[in-house]
């Protein structure tokens, strides 16, 4: 574009991208340690990733035991890479007297602590007569002296640990928690409740099944621990550069091609990554400058990397943390889980997609030249070897094994195509390793003759890569990378264990329930009557009661979303919107996703939004602006929820059953819906649009999410006045132009 200086539009070095990642994502910066600590705390991650790894494999131990390791793990890097106080110095190399390897003793004595109140529950779980310890099952709800202590240290540490990887919004909501639980006689109202002793408290938050304990801490430290591993591990072999490569191929030639290789790359980029941040970094480097060169606002690029990456979380097959949270939660198989994301993701897609596209038209904007794209043949020919992991990671999980063996069967495969060459006998090691793990398995039935077939092929294939081979040291760094990258996500869901310890304990989560419904069916009846003309009812009290409900819900969804992660923020709010919306009718599992998407949405809203801070420092643009592009291009994703709530077909799996016919219907109208938004949204369709017309077509793509004919008919009413207009007024010399 004239006049842009290079400066703009330059792609960033890996540090650059490095330093941005850590600003923005806060669980990426840590301190800087002694060389010799170091490498004790390489050897510490290395044993903790080796341990999920082979347990994954082989066989788990009892879940106090495992939980307790995985545990003691996060309170040694945590404490050792997070400093108390984050400022700038904080997280330099000081050496003193006071401190360890760069750590401050008080660190050190805290991680100790904290290691110990881990693993004191599998010590004695079956009892320690010599201390006068009984065995734990005597124990529940009547704690002794130690159980006391250890439950007291490990509920304060969990907090800390929450507060230095994630700041401090989430421990302050948890303790608001906490005191509920404690101090119950004097909350008003309904919420009013006898109150929990502070012994019995402490005995359920620390002991398993619930709390601390509970199945947040069991679903990461056996599930998606091992998912994050994959995706870092997946992008160091290739898989994110093939993923990249393809999606210009698909779409870079295009109207407005850089834009639409954001969305495209993402989406792909979205299904080994649960990471926002990541995601945006990892394809940002290179669609952000890209856009920019071709003539995209900077704000409006870093929107559209920011909305697209926000995807990677809602994107099947390996959404984030959350989904395999919500297996549980609902009982279900993670697969189906996976099934029910499906439209909905396109959905958010679609609606990115359009307006990228309607903004390449508005600008004038040109796709890449066939000289810039790369090679189809070339990109497959060297990058072929990326797809195997991934194609065997989800044979295995749709096969209807666990998560954690088919992450198992994936980070193998992975090592094999990282590691092992035919060329090289000697790294051959690796396949023969996991071709007899495959073979033991089948022996003990537990890998049928189909399965050991396709993961003993996968093996052998995987050797003939023909990328450069990553060495046992550069493995070693990224196994160390995806420990680190786990942090985060652990520490939350550690701290998160004592919300649901607190709303099953006091059944905080039906009292508020209770005050959402009662709310909205007070609000509902006073405003039905503005919505009956003569004998005619527009909307019944009791749709608009659901209505307004969703709304509430939504909104506590993107507020307390401001710097909370996804995961946790699930966690909370799905206690409230299940009993509240099962009361209206909704099932479960539409209730359960449209909380979870509302949390995503709340990454890419303004005024905290870190995929968009992210996505602005790679733009050199406004973090504000950036924000407000990121949320009106994932516009999608804020009515999708909407949509599969009133019309639980679009999840496939509900309970209310599937009907090809009703899908195809309402899938139509939901897309129509997101594109008259997301022209209302450019200001563009056919030629540029005024403001009454912009304000008709959002109100109209608003009705069309609603799924039925009579809402269709009013929308495409509403609609006709700005499409005819917009038809009359497209440029003579436009040619029919393929959205893709």
């Amino acid at each position: 574009m004239a006049g842009m200086r290079d400066d703009e539009t330059r792609e960033l070095t890996a540090d650059e991208l490095t330093a941005i990642e850590e600003k923005y994502d806060e669980g990426a910066a840590t301190r800087r340690v002694a060389p010799q600590f170091g490498k004790f705390l390489r050897i510490i991650a290395l044993s903790f990733a080796g341990y999920h790894y082979l347990t994954a494999g082989f066989a788990l131990p009892a879940d106090h035991w495992h939980m307790g390791f995985h545990l003691s793990g996060l309170f040694i890097l945590i404490y050792a890479l997070y400093p108390m106080v984050r400022t700038k110095s904080a997280f330099d190399l000081k050496t003193s007297g006071l401190r360890l390897g760069g750590v401050p003793y008080f660190d050190i004595l805290m991680m100790v602590l904290g290691v110990a109140a881990a693993l004191y529950l599998g010590f004695a779980w079956r009892g320690i007569p010599v201390f006068g310890i009984e065995e734990q099952t005597f124990r529940m709800g009547n704690p002794n002296g130690y159980d006391m202590l250890f439950g007291c240290i490990l509920i304060v540490l969990v907090l800390d640990i929450a507060r230095r990887t994630l700041g401090w919004v989430l421990p302050l909501i948890i303790c608001v928690f906490i005191c509920y639980a404690l101090f119950g006689p004097y909350f008003p109202g309904i919420l009013q409740h006898p109150g929990v002793k502070f012994r019995t408290f402490v005995s359920s938050m620390y002991f398993p099944q619930e709390g601390i304990f509970g199945v947040t801490l069991w679903v990461v430290s056996t599930i998606v621990f091992h998912f994050v591993l994959f995706g870092v591990i997946a992008q160091r072999t290739g898989l994110g550069q093939l993923f990249i490569d393809n999606a210009t191929i698909l779409a870079g030639r295009y109207t407005g091609g850089p834009a639409k290789v954001s969305v495209v790359s993402s989406a792909f980029f979205g299904t080994i990554s649960g990471s926002s941040v990541a995601n945006t970094v990892s394809t940002g480097a290179l669609t952000i400058p890209n856009m920019k060169r071709l003539g995209y606002p900077g704000h409006f690029a870093g929107g559209v990397e920011a909305a697209s990456s926000a995807g990677g979380q809602i994107t099947p097959p390996i959404m984030g943390a959350a989904a395999f949270i919500m297996a549980e939660f609902l009982e279900m198989p993670y697969t189906t889980i996976v099934i029910a994301a499906i439209f909905p993701a396109l959905l958010h897609y679609v609606g990115v997609f359009t307006v990228v596209h309607l903004m390449a038209k508005r600008l004038g904007l040109q796709g890449l030249s066939k000289e810039a794209l790369p090679q189809l043949a070339a990109v497959w020919k060297n990058g072929w070897a990326s797809m195997v992991p991934l194609i065997g990671l989800l044979w295995v999980l749709f096969s209807g094994y666990t998560p954690y063996m088919s992450a198992f069967c994936g980070i193998s495969l992975l090592i094999v195509t990282g590691m092992s060459r035919i060329r090289e006998p000697l790294t051959l090691i690796y396949a023969v390793l996991f071709i007899s793990f495959v073979l033991w398995k089948y022996q003990g039935n537990g890998f049928d003759l189909t399965m050991s077939i396709i993961l003993c092929a996968g093996a052998v294939i995987a050797t003939f890569n023909p990328q450069p081979r990553i060495r046992l040291l550069e493995m070693g760094e990224t196994f160390e990378t995806g420990v680190k990258y786990a942090l985060a996500v652990g520490a939350a869901a550690a701290a998160v264990g004592i919300v649901v310890g607190v709303i099953n304990t006091t059944g905080v989560g039906f009292r508020i329930g209770f005050m959402v419904t009662q709310g909205a069916t007070a609000l509902g009846s006073d405003l039905s009557q503005f919505f009956v003309f003569g004998s005619y009812q527009m909307f019944t009290v009791e749709q608009l009661t659901l209505f307004i409900s969703l709304v509430f819900i939504a909104l506590a969804c993107i507020l307390m979303g401001a710097g909370i992660p996804t995961t946790a923020l699930y966690i909370m709010l799905v206690s409230v919107a299940q009993p509240a919306l099962a009361q209206l009718g909704v099932p479960p599992i539409a209730s359960h996703m449209f909380v979870l998407y509302y949390g995503v949405v709340a990454e890419i809203t303004p005024p905290v939004c870190t995929s968009a801070y992210a996505a602005a420092a790679i733009a050199n643009s406004n973090p504000f602006r950036t924000g407000i592009s990121a949320f009106t291009l994932g516009l999608g994703k804020v009515v999708a929820p909407m949509a599969f709530v009133y019309a639980p077909v679009l999840l496939f799996v509900s309970s209310t059953g599937f009907d090809f016919i009703e899908f195809s219907y309402t899938a139509t109208s939901c897309i129509l819906g997101v594109v008259a938004l997301s022209s209302a949204v450019v200001g563009y369709l056919f030629a540029p649009m005024g403001i009454i017309f912009r304000i008709l077509m959002a109100v109209a793509g608003l009705v069309f999410i609603a799924p039925s004919i009579q809402a269709d008919l009013i929308a495409m009413l509403i609609a006709a006045p700005a499409v005819m207009s917009q038809w009359l007024a497209r440029p003579r010399s436009e040619k029919p132009d393929a959205v893709v």
